[in-house]
C-alpha cells in the first residue's frame, strides 16, 4: 500500500481538520497518533475515540478528523487507515502545533527619497506578508515596502498584515510619525 505523508500545521486553542482527499466512498477509518488509536470509525456505527482526543475531535464520514481547541500536546505522527470496501489506504500527517500570531512590527525610515517600511513577526512557521494603504485600495505582499516621499500626506496610514494559514493579525502605522 502506497503511503503519503503531508507536514500539517494547527495552532494552539484552534479548530483543526486533517485534509483529508478521499473520492471514493469510506466503510471503515482509523485514525492513529503515534501507532496509539486515536479516533474509529465503521459503517452504520457512531464513531469512537480514545485517550487525549476523546472529548476533543470529530470523526467525518469522509475519513477527515477535527481536533478541537489544539493543544501543544497533540502534535505528532496521525495515521489514516481507510478501507473504501476494495483495499485499505494509508495517509500521514506529521502535526507540528505553534503557538498563536503575534502582532506584527512595523519599522520605518527614509532612504534615497522613499520611506521604507519593514513589517516582522516572530513566528515558527512561514508567513505572508501583506501591506494596505490608507489612500490606495491595491495591497502589496511582501515584507519591505517602499513610497515616494512625495506620495506620503499628513493622514496616510499602513496596515501591516500577516497570514499564516486560516489566521492572521495586523499593526498600523501612521505614516507622518516616519517622516524626519
Amino acid at each position: 500500500a502506497y503511503i503519503y505523508c503531508e507536514d500539517v500545521f494547527g495552532i494552539v486553542g484552534e479548530n483543526f481538520t486533517f485534509p483529508v482527499k478521499v473520492d471514493q466512498k469510506v466503510v471503515e477509518t482509523i485514525w492513529k497518533k503515534n501507532k496509539d488509536k486515536v479516533a474509529e470509525w465503521e459503517e452504520l456505527n457512531k464513531p469512537q475515540y480514545f485517550g487525549p482526543l476523546c472529548n476533543r475531535s470529530v470523526l467525518m464520514e469522509n475519513g477527515s478528523l477535527t481536533i478541537v481547541d489544539l493543544e501543544k500536546d497533540d502534535a505528532g505522527t496521525y495515521e489514516l487507515q481507510y478501507w473504501d470496501s476494495v483495499k485499505d489506504h494509508y495517509l500521514d500527517f506529521v502535526l507540528f502545533v505553534l503557538d498563536p500570531l503575534p502582532e506584527p512590527k512595523i519599522s520605518c525610515k527614509t532612504s534615497n527619497r522613499q520611506l521604507v517600511l519593514n513589517c516582522t513577526a516572530d513566528f515558527q512557521g512561514p508567513l505572508n506578508y501583506i501591506w494596505r494603504l490608507s489612500n490606495n485600495p491595491q495591497s502589496h505582499q511582501k515584507q519591505e515596502l517602499s513610497i515616494p516621499l512625495e506620495d506620503i500626506n499628513t493622514t496616510m496610514k499602513a496596515t501591516c498584515i500577516i497570514k499564516f494559514s486560516k489566521m492572521e493579525r495586523s499593526s498600523e502605522i501612521s505614516l507622518i510619525q516616519c517622516l524626519p
